[in-house]
């Protein structure tokens, strides 16, 4: 709670990514992606939730090589009860994969949040967005830093891909549509 409350505290803009810290996460090219945001937004806070103690300290280390750490925040693992008030501060979701097949579990609560999403343009993320519920970018540092960045800056755009979001969500994967899609009759 301290943190968020320093975070808004300052005016950031909290760009937030939850899950594991695994390779195929593309973290690397999040973190690369970051320096970029930081020049076209210089209160953008990057806040990783989740990863092992030894992934956590592997991504500070490159944040501090990227010159970022002041405004990369590693959590580590967190309770799920703490996920909400996350979730509640986050400006904008990211999912950067950086290949796969399988869509992340993360993707059906990020669209249940209904906060605008920022994802890599691969099948592992297209199962389930599509460009009216996420911006989709190429899977290059580059490519993503834009997209964080279009996001932050187009409150009518972020907006639109927040309520598109969540009505995706309450369409297609809510438990009341997968109550009535496996009742039998």
């Amino acid at each position: 709670r301290a943190l968020l409350d320093s975070l808004a505290a300052q005016g950031a803009r909290v760009v937030l990514y939850t899950g594991t810290l695994e390779v195929n996460q593309g973290l690397d090219l999040l973190l690369d992606a970051f320096p970029h945001v930081l020049r076209a937004i210089p209160n953008a806070r990057l806040v990783l939730v989740g990863g092992e103690p030894r992934q956590v300290a592997d991504l500070q280390v490159r944040a501090t090589g990227l010159g970022i750490a002041q405004a990369v925040i590693l959590t580590g693992q967190r309770p799920l009860e703490d996920v909400p008030a996350f979730m509640r501060a986050a400006d904008v979701l990211v999912s950067t994969r950086s290949r796969g097949q399988n869509s992340p579990l993360k993707l059906y609560s990020y669209l249940k949040w209904g906060r605008p999403i920022v994802a890599t343009d691969l099948y592992t993320h297209t199962q389930v967005l599509d460009a009216s519920t996420a911006c989709l970018t190429p899977v290059t540092p580059e490519g993503i830093a834009a997209g964080i960045v279009a996001v932050l800056e187009d409150g009518q755009r972020a907006a639109e891909l927040a309520r598109a979001a969540r009505a995706r969500y309450t369409e297609r994967y809510s438990w009341e549509r997968y109550l009535a899609q496996t009742r039998i009759a």
